[in-house]
């Protein structure tokens, strides 16, 4: 996996590249077998949401991943140019998820965007922005084409 490149706006902070460089690597590697791994990237006090939930703390996010990817059959990132300022990272990606429930294990992708806050090394601070309806509604059997449809009304 080649690393993408960082712009760094602000004053530079020395943990903050390779803090970056260990989420890329935990979310290519991260399945529900291997949840333990957090602690590796993520402190004690981390502060996490995306559409779908929000939780604090290292335990609460261990277990909304245990629920997230209990049915899995893989995900990988393809992360873009992480946009650096101080302890503040956006990292734009794009997932490739295969899951029993969605379009019968066929892969879909959805692009999103991680916004951090790294401290002491640790991320203790980390929302995602994604489209849910893309991850989740167009990839249902009868409300997904409803929705595909009025997009592309829309668009």
């Amino acid at each position: 996996m080649a690393t993408a490149s960082i712009i760094e706006v602000g004053a530079p902070d020395s943990a903050v590249p390779a803090t970056l460089d260990k989420f890329r690597a935990l979310f290519n590697t991260l399945d529900k077998g291997n949840l333990k791994s957090l602690s590796g990237v993520y402190s004690e006090d981390v502060r996490f949401q995306d559409p779908l939930g929000t939780v604090e703390g290292l335990d609460q996010l261990t277990h909304y991943f245990a629920g997230a990817y209990a049915n899995v059959l893989s995900c990988r990132f393809d992360f873009g140019e992480a946009m650096v300022d101080g302890r503040f990272v956006a990292v734009p990606w794009a997932m490739h998820l295969r899951h029993k429930r969605i379009r019968k294990g066929r892969e879909i992708q959805v692009s999103g965007m991680s916004h951090l806050e790294i401290r002491h090394g640790k991320v203790c601070y980390h929302r995602d922005y994604f489209d849910a309806g893309e991850l989740l509604y167009e990839n249902l059997p009868v409300v997904g084409g409803i929705i595909r449809r009025v997009k592309g009304y829309a668009g």
